[in-house]
């Protein structure tokens, strides 16, 4: 009995010698270099990230090619608004039965806008980045678009969202639509669309708007009185789940699957990128947070 211990005192000595032995076999000659930092695998189909400060790219998958867009569509919608000249924020726009019936035609996320209600420009910025209304979208479209004839202005609009996309020279990026229900011709690409979101994100407004997670804003209404809507941040996961995380925008649809364009800033430096077409909810965020702690890593 007692030589039966020790034959067993024995053998886990050496199974220590020998794990301890291949530890030390692995950090001679198997171990990663220092600081190197292992590739992320993401569920979407293409993703992209970049030092926001540097432009510098730490992460790519598929990130020149094209793809639905969904709601990311928005970002570029409002960065076309706030490039108006003159812009005054606290102009007010009434809200028609167009957007609401396209909202309700196209089973689209709105920001549930009143006919009749008369809201600041400032507010339909939250109501298009926050809630992700297409309501907000059209209006600001109707609004910032030139011509005689709703149709026109929206034709108009868009318009605008391709010009802007071409000022930035980028050559996978094209809109058929102004909040990403698109018509056969709405695509980006990853890196596109964070080249977009960057830009966008250097107008103080914009800023402000897409970190925000709740708000609470009072309208006129059709009679004179007042109302307060309340819009709750689709990225509100992100928002309050990933320390550091200043934006921007989710997106989602039948061909779009789940995308989301994302930015945090830790310790004075920023990573902006992009995924699409991940495969749920979730998954976005999680493609998110791995991406932007290899981004934070590198």
């Amino acid at each position: 009995m007692i030589t039966g211990i020790k034959g067993t005192r024995f053998r886990r000595a050496a199974a220590v010698t020998v794990t301890t032995g291949a530890v030390l076999a692995a950090g001679a000659f198997g171990a990663a270099p220092a600081g190197a930092v292992a590739t992320p695998t993401i569920a979407a189909k293409g993703g992209y990230v970049m030092n926001n400060g540097t432009g510098t790219t730490l992460y790519t998958k598929a990130a020149d090619t094209r793809l639905s867009t969904g709601s990311t569509t928005k970002i570029m919608t409002a960065k076309v608004v706030l490039a108006q000249s003159n812009l005054n924020l606290d102009a007010k726009v009434t809200i028609q039965k167009a957007y609401s019936d396209y909202v309700v035609a196209n089973n689209a996320s709105q920001a549930h806008l009143i006919v009749g209600d008369k809201v600041t420009v400032r507010q339909l910025l939250y109501g298009l980045m926050l809630p992700s209304g297409c309501d907000a979208a059209y209006a600001l479209a109707d609004k910032f678009g030139s011509g005689t004839t709703r149709a026109a202005r929206v034709k108009s609009f868009i318009g605008k969202m391709n010009a802007a996309a071409t000022s930035l020279h980028l050559t996978n990026t094209h809109f058929d639509s102004f909040d990403g229900i698109g018509h056969g011709a709405n695509y980006s690409t990853p890196r596109d669309l964070t080249k977009i979101a960057s830009s966008a994100m250097k107008n103080s407004t914009f800023k402000s708007v897409v970190k925000t997670v709740t708000t609470k804003q009072k309208a006129t209404t059709s009679s004179g009185g007042y109302r307060y809507y309340t819009w709750e941040n689709t990225n509100k996961p992100l928002l309050t789940g990933y320390t550091g995380t200043i934006g921007v925008k989710t997106g989602s649809g039948p061909e779009a699957k789940y995308c989301l364009v994302f930015a945090a800033t830790r310790n004075g430096k920023t990573v902006i990128g992009t995924v699409l077409a991940s495969t749920s909810i979730d998954a976005r965020t999680a493609d998110a947070k791995k991406l932007m702690n290899y981004g934070f890593a590198k």
